[in-house]
């Protein structure tokens, strides 16, 4: 693995860590998640063949810090927060970028709030769930998660959010996650510390996000909306294709399930890279 070039960027309310690798157009990953910039080691050098790859540490995660930690978090500030980095790297040209889970509702942002600023967008299933005919059932979801959390602790809230999640009409026990690669076990401690952060802001802050979806019809030439192979039928997964379905682009697939970047990054980074050059 390269060693990137580090640095940090101070932003309204907060330092944000960044790494850069590679040479070329600028493609900025976007964690979801408690991913940071480490969540992308396994696909960043094969990208920064071709890319000057920037992965950063969200606001709140791991080595980006907030003035404030009591802070509420929005998924707008988290889009500036991208915005800055692209004006750091690659002031004026349009950048690529490829956002996950939260990360990917942060780049639909971007892509709407600053269009002269982004090629193309990679969205891996963003969990956009106001697009959804069931809306009021998920906000209720967000809603037990958060009164969960605040009475009874961040494990009884991550059951409540997990059971959310499944797919419709699953009642059967959560099966076993596939055995992790070395790299995405040895994070396992430091995605832990993030969650309940994760659990308290993240979630009620970016769930309840809705869409400019009228914005987005003029700028669908420049987004592609990715599902998870095996996560059909999921919340996230519904909410991207109905996403798509509603912006009238067809949605693509991705290996593995809503985490594929991590239990299968190999074949993940290959049809990433395929994503960022296919015309749409």
């Amino acid at each position: 693995m390269t060693d990137p070039t580090i640095g940090s960027l101070r932003t309204d309310g907060a330092t944000l860590h960044y790494e850069v690798r590679g040479q070329g157009p600028l493609l900025l990953l976007m964690p979801g998640g408690t991913g940071g910039a480490a969540s992308f080691d396994a696909i960043a050098d094969d990208l920064a063949a071709e890319y000057t790859v920037a992965t950063y540490d969200p606001r709140g995660m791991s080595r980006s810090t907030l003035d404030d930690p009591d802070a509420e978090q929005h998924v707008v500030e988290h889009a500036d927060d991208a915005f800055r980095i692209l004006e750091l790297l690659a002031p004026g040209e349009p950048a690529r970028v490829f956002g996950a889970s939260s990360g990917a509702i942060v780049a639909v942002h971007l892509l709407t709030a600053h269009p002269e600023r982004v090629a193309r967008v990679v969205a891996h299933e963003p969990p956009v769930v106001e697009v959804l005919p069931d809306a009021a059932e998920h906000r209720a979801l967000i809603a037990r998660v958060r009164d969960t959390f605040r009475t009874q602790g961040l494990m009884p809230a991550m059951a409540v959010f997990a059971a959310g999640l499944k797919k419709d009409g699953d009642t059967t026990e959560p099966r076993a996650e596939p055995q992790l690669p070395p790299r995405a076990a040895a994070r396992a401690e430091q995605t832990m510390a993030d969650l309940p952060y994760f659990v308290g802001r993240i979630v009620p802050g970016f769930m309840s996000y809705a869409p400019d979806i009228r914005r987005l019809e003029g700028l669908s030439d420049r987004l592609v909306i990715a599902g998870g192979q095996d996560s059909r039928g999921e919340l996230p997964y519904r909410s991207a294709a109905c996403l798509a379905e509603r912006l009238g682009t067809e949605l693509q697939h991705f290996p593995g399930g809503h985490i594929g970047l991590t239990t299968h990054p190999a074949e993940f980074g290959e049809a990433l890279g395929k994503a960022l050059k296919a015309s749409i």
